[in-house]
């Protein structure tokens, strides 16, 4: 069970963009490798309306069903690249930028009109050892992305780290996709500095 945290206890803040930038035309020619009927529908349904779909780039080594292959467990303890990764290049040369344990990859899907509603994550928080890092892919004006029912303004190529055990939200108003590379990651030395960075 987790270590209850108290607000006075957190390291960092609830959204920390890092100290790293990737380029945006590469990142969008890499999402066009992939078909629309590719996309795999989020199986968690009461946490959305609208369209919310993913595509996993690495996932839990057992895994072999699409269903499980984009879940990110907390219990699995070896993950391995999916052939959606052997497809983008410059997706696995962004990933090789982080210098700490990956778990969980995805690109994550939400179509306009479309809504993540309010919820929480347990346990994503640098100070539970588990972080998550968001690399917008494609975005527009019209997402709104809350973290404790604040704004974060994320744009093509940057990196943030959000605490997604914290109540959050995204709604797409806009009238294009908006697609993140979604990386979950084990906190190392390295990952320490960059936060501190950030």
């Amino acid at each position: 069970m987790a270590t209850i945290i108290t607000v006075n206890e957190w390291r960092f803040p609830d959204r920390v963009r890092l100290p790293l930038h990737f380029d945006a035309a590469r990142l969008a020619a890499d999402l066009a490798a992939f078909d629309a009927d590719e996309w795999i529908e989020h199986f968690v349904r009461q946490n959305y309306d609208g369209d919310w779909s993913v595509l996993p780039l690495r996932s839990a080594a057992s895994a072999t069903h699409p269903v499980m292959m984009i879940y990110s467990s907390p219990t699995e303890t070896e993950f391995v690249d999916t052939p959606f990764l052997a497809r983008t290049p410059y997706f696995a040369e962004v990933l090789s930028q982080f210098e700490c344990p990956l778990t969980s990859v995805r690109l994550m899907r939400l179509t306009p009109g479309s809504v993540i509603l309010e919820h929480h994550d347990p346990d994503l928080a640098a100070e539970h050892g588990t972080v998550r890092i968001h690399v917008p892919v494609m975005t527009n004006p019209g997402v709104e992305f809350l973290v404790n029912r604040t704004p974060v303004t994320m744009l093509p190529g940057e990196a943030w780290y959000l605490r997604l055990l914290d109540p959050h939200s995204v709604a797409n108003r806009g009238e294009t996709d908006r697609v993140h590379l979604v990386i979950d990651a084990k906190m190392n030395d390295w990952l320490e500095a960059i936060l501190t960075a950030g």
